[in-house]
């Protein structure tokens, strides 16, 4: 592959004009603002209310939504940061990419995981409470930050073998491929990104697929389930992009080579920002429980003292 991938950060490397510049950075700014205010708010209800934090499937959604303010937080910054700054120091920019990194490689996993546990409540009910316990939960969440740490604490380790002393000291465009330079991490993250999307995908395809026929001869809870499916199955579509993000920044810009930027910045919206908006509509406004709870932080009519009042 010879376009490597800038999974995390998806900043503009090529300057646009002011009034263009100052167009993105405002989308970008009031898109994570909004995310941000929904997503406070979804951790609030959760962390103040047992039947959430004491239940494995919102355990899960928990750490889904802490991954997505990691991500879009750092991904914020350092796109508002490439128009300011321009250029950051190397070591700065290692930090940056790498916890962008964790959380970003985390929300794929978590949505495989989160597929499984939505499998066994509706396949295999009888087995569920046995099967998912908060202590194999917390367990899966382990996994799954050794997994990402496994697959980019390499980068750090080469990039320190290989660069010298002075390459942290200076000043780089902040992406994957500046901060982590050697060609052989791009080799190793094209195979990691193959490897990632078979399992991820078999994983959402069995489990998903036996949903939906069981939805289809059951009724309540688990015909209900499949608007559910198709709205977490279109956000896991948004989120394995992620993967496929070095072979669809190639293709734009093959397809658009004289709007580089604009290619750049549709990537970033597509695939860092939309599946961070989604999180909030499956679990946050159309789960029932979510929802009655939710309302309370949302909204000014009842602030954080009333929701405690009330609160479980």
């Amino acid at each position: 592959m010879n376009v490597s991938s800038a999974n995390v950060t998806m900043v503009i490397q090529y300057r646009d004009s002011f009034t263009k510049a100052v167009t993105k950075n405002v989308i970008v700014i009031v898109l994570g603002i909004s995310i941000h205010y929904i997503n406070v708010g979804l951790i609030q209800t959760f962390t103040r209310h047992e039947v959430f934090y004491t239940n494995p499937r919102y355990i899960l959604f928990f750490h889904l939504v802490v991954n997505d303010l990691i991500q879009v937080t750092l991904t914020s910054v350092l796109f508002v940061i490439s128009y300011i700054l321009y250029r950051i120091p190397v070591s700065v920019c290692c930090v940056f990419v790498l916890i962008a990194l964790f959380a970003t490689e985390n929300t794929p996993l978590n949505l495989a995981c989160m597929a499984m546990e939505c499998y066994i409540a509706i396949c295999r009910p009888l087995r569920h409470a046995r099967i998912c316990t908060i202590r194999r939960t917390l367990m899966l969440i382990g996994l799954m930050w050794t997994t990402s740490m496994l697959s980019v604490l390499p980068d750090l380790f080469v990039t320190l073998a290989t660069q010298p002393l002075d390459f942290f000291r200076s000043r780089v465009f902040c992406l994957r491929e500046t901060a982590f330079p050697d060609p052989g991490i791009v080799q190793k993250r094209d195979v990691t990104y193959v490897v990632y999307l078979v399992v991820v995908w078999l994983v959402i395809f069995y489990t998903y697929f036996r949903i939906l026929f069981t939805a289809k001869s059951a009724s309540g809870d688990a015909r209900k389930a499949r608007n559910t499916i198709i709205l977490h199955g279109f956000q896991v579509l948004l989120c394995m992009a992620t993967y496929a993000e070095p072979l669809l920044r190639q293709a734009l810009l093959l397809r658009f080579p004289r709007n580089r930027s604009d290619s750049q910045f549709a990537c970033y919206i597509i695939i860092h920002i939309l599946p961070r908006a989604i999180s909030p509509v499956v679990y946050g406004v159309r789960d029932r429980t979510f929802r009655r709870h939710l309302r309370k932080y949302l909204f000014c009519s009842g602030g954080p003292h009333k929701a405690s009042v009330h609160g479980s």
